[in-house]
């Protein structure tokens, strides 16, 4: 599939199909929230029945724009420890709007990377913000700052954006076709 210009991302537009529909970040909130109870399970993408960190993305994406913009291959847990590829981080620059961690608002999609030196491969959605913007600096602003995520081991829960959290957030990016 053919990756879109940034100028089409930002219009919320696909070469490979379209996102022409608005969506709203509380619409997006929503459906994240929705989730919250899902067990985890590598590599799935279905609401109540399992996902991962990834799956969880594409499971939103779906609910909100219909199937999905290209299809996954199998990826390991280590999700490109050996090849040092950052194939989450480029797979979300391929379909989604990247902005700012410090910008980060509800319905926005954030990758970290857990341990200093390896590659991003864990992923969430932000689901509150304390003051509508996230306090990118980890500050008593940020305390109110949530997201939602899968992680091996429990299921799909909803957990505050500690500074733990935010000190290993590499990129940040929102779902196209956002209401302003």
């Amino acid at each position: 599939m053919a990756a879109a210009s940034s100028g089409e991302a930002r219009r919320g537009r696909r070469i490979a199909g379209s996102v022409d529909q608005t969506v709203s970040r509380a619409a997006i909130v929503a459906e994240v929230r929705a989730w919250i109870g899902t067990p985890y399970h590598h590599q799935a993408s279905r609401r109540g029945a399992g996902c991962d960190c990834f799956g969880l993305v594409r499971g939103v994406w779906r609910a909100l724009y219909g199937p999905e913009p290209e299809a996954v291959p199998a990826y390991s847990r280590d999700w490109g420890s050996v090849t040092g590829k950052e194939a989450l981080i480029a797979t979300a620059r391929r379909h989604l709007v990247e902005i700012a961690p410090r910008a980060i608002a509800p319905g926005d999609v954030v990758v970290f990377r857990i341990r200093g030196g390896r590659v991003a491969k864990h992923a969430g959605i932000v689901s509150a913000v304390a003051g509508g913007v996230a306090g990118a600096a980890g500050g008593a602003d940020a305390a109110g700052d949530r997201f939602v995520h899968a992680q091996e081991g429990a299921p799909v829960c909803e957990v505050t954006l500690s500074p733990w959290w935010r000190r290993r957030i590499v990129g940040a990016f929102s779902f196209p076709g956002l209401e302003h």
